[in-house]
């Protein structure tokens, strides 16, 4: 249930808010958001975990004092649901670029598709996808990879705990990750499809979980919005 607040100091204080962030915003603009509805006061705000653009679900928000435990919240184990497509790759591996190779799915069967979630369970290594926003000599590496630079990829030691998949009707593939921090869930679709001797990118993808925290859970943006705003002009909480 969302907690219901009655003085706008208690943000301040410090609040753990959850956020179902929607499709095509950034992190920082949710953040941004939030923040801008506090104005005139001067409010620490951030996220515990970024959710790319083309993703949607749980963001956790934390504002004033709360904010020192952002590095505590981000470790917290995470779950996912999405669509990856199979037949092709992506630069970004996601539908953020064109498709730049094509593959045969004739062959694919879904005892294959099944089997080959085993060698992605347990502890891997996975190379973050070029698009990301890993910072590499204080640059974010999609700014270098928007310019058409090389980048210079490193494996990362990540653990998935679960890796299912949900409905299988080709091209499309619905699965259910459940990982650790770091973990790029669009890199294990590219990985995915390439173990297969094929390709693979991730259409759609929704963090449902972060710790004990659940997206069923989670303030739309503008309702969080429209809380804060009615707190500050002196009008009454919403209920739960």
């Amino acid at each position: 249930m969302k907690k219901t607040y009655t003085q706008i100091q208690e943000f301040a204080e410090g609040q753990l808010l959850l956020v179902n962030k929607p499709y095509n915003w950034t992190s920082f603009d949710v953040v941004g958001k939030i923040r801008n509805s506090f104005k005139p006061l001067k409010l620490k705000v951030g996220h515990a975990g970024t959710l790319d653009p083309l993703a949607t679900g749980l963001l956790i928000i934390c504002t004033g004092k709360m904010t020192k435990q952002i590095d505590t919240f981000q470790a917290e184990e995470k779950e996912y649901t999405g669509t990856m497509v199979l037949g092709a790759t992506t630069p970004s591996y996601d539908m953020e670029t064109e498709p730049d190779n094509k593959f045969d799915t004739s062959q694919l069967t879904e005892e294959q598709l099944r089997n080959n979630c085993g060698q992605f369970t347990g502890d891997i290594q996975q190379y973050p996808p070029a698009h990301s926003a890993i910072k590499i000599d204080g640059e974010r590496l999609y700014e270098k990879a928007r310019r058409g630079e090389e980048v210079e990829l490193r494996l990362r030691n990540v653990t998935i705990t679960e890796f299912e998949l949900t409905r299988i009707e080709l091209p499309e593939v619905d699965f259910r990750v459940v990982c650790s921090k770091g973990t790029y869930i669009r890199s294990l679709v590219n990985d995915f499809g390439a173990t297969l001797n094929n390709g693979a990118y991730l259409s759609k993808l929704r963090r449902t979980r972060s710790g004990n925290f659940r997206v069923e859970d989670a303030w739309e943006v503008m309702e969080l919005v429209t809380m804060i705003r009615e707190l500050k002009t002196g009008g009454g909480a919403p209920v739960e």
